[in-house]
């Protein structure tokens, strides 16, 4: 089962500066861990713990899956994952 992972600007130094790097998994946990064993070193931007960092949102066919079932997400051949950093800031 292909999964494509959208990597975004601020994490492709991880990936080699790839913008998409596919993945296998039966779901979004098992798709990540992939990815780690692609993208070295990413695990430290996207976890903290076992679980999702708080500050990184995670989507499959721009479904957040927070509103899904998290890490436990099923996916099927042929879906994207995206990575999106939340921004934060702001003020005067």
């Amino acid at each position: 089962m292909s999964i494509k992972v959208k990597i975004p600007s601020p994490l492709r130094s991880y990936s080699n500066g790839a913008d998409t790097i596919e993945v296998e998994g039966e779901n979004v946990g098992e798709a990540l861990d992939h990815l780690k064993t692609k993208a070295v070193g990413i695990e430290t931007r996207l976890f903290k713990g076992p679980a999702l960092n708080r500050f990184v949102n995670v989507y499959v066919n721009e479904e957040d899956i927070r509103f899904l079932k998290n890490l436990e997400t099923p996916l099927k051949d042929g879906d994207a994952i995206s990575i999106v950093p939340a921004i934060a800031g702001g003020g005067r």
